[in-house]
């Protein structure tokens, strides 16, 4: 059967929020990142769907069931002078990977970088995740090396400012 003949992506509503922690919960385990998992289905609602959100979501269904999420949002280039799509996580089933639903997922968000005319679409991956880095590689994306990623937790931030 080809799965992608029932394939669609919809574009995440409030009512969707049980749906993408589960696919939030799911991916931490993947990427052995569980205890890091603050979210509930009420901090989602308010900051992916909250008034002042650029936080977007898509879901992939075959048929009536999900099988696949996008969470992004809109970053800026001041070399580019244009915004960016920034993919802050994509997870498909593990029983559904294979079958063309993550090629689709990000062929669909860089058809929407496109129609906002953006510079870049960029995420992140983790180093020892070799199956993502080679199906990225296949793709023709290409890992910006020269950099590194930094970061302030919550609690560096509150120490930084006091």
């Amino acid at each position: 059967m080809n799965h992608l003949e029932n394939f669609s992506i919809k574009k995440a509503g409030e009512k969707d929020v049980p749906i993408i922690l589960n696919f939030i919960k799911l991916l931490s385990v993947y990427e052995k990142l569980e205890h890091e998992v603050d979210a509930t289905e009420e901090k989602l609602a308010e900051t992916i769907f909250g008034g002042n959100s650029n936080v977007e979501c898509i879901i992939g269904y075959i048929d009536a069931e999900p099988v696949a999420f996008a969470l992004y949002f809109f970053n800026y280039s001041t070399f580019k002078a244009k915004h960016g799509l920034y993919l802050e996580d994509i997870f498909v089933l593990p029983e559904m990977r294979g079958k063309g639903i993550g090629k689709t997922m990000l062929l669909r968000l860089a058809q929407i970088a496109k129609e906002n005319n953006c510079g870049r679409f960029e995420w992140s991956v983790l180093k020892w995740n070799k199956p993502a880095v080679d199906f990225y590689l296949s793709l023709g994306a290409k890992p910006l090396d020269e950099w590194t990623v930094f970061r302030l937790d919550e609690n560096a931030i509150s120490k930084l400012i006091n």
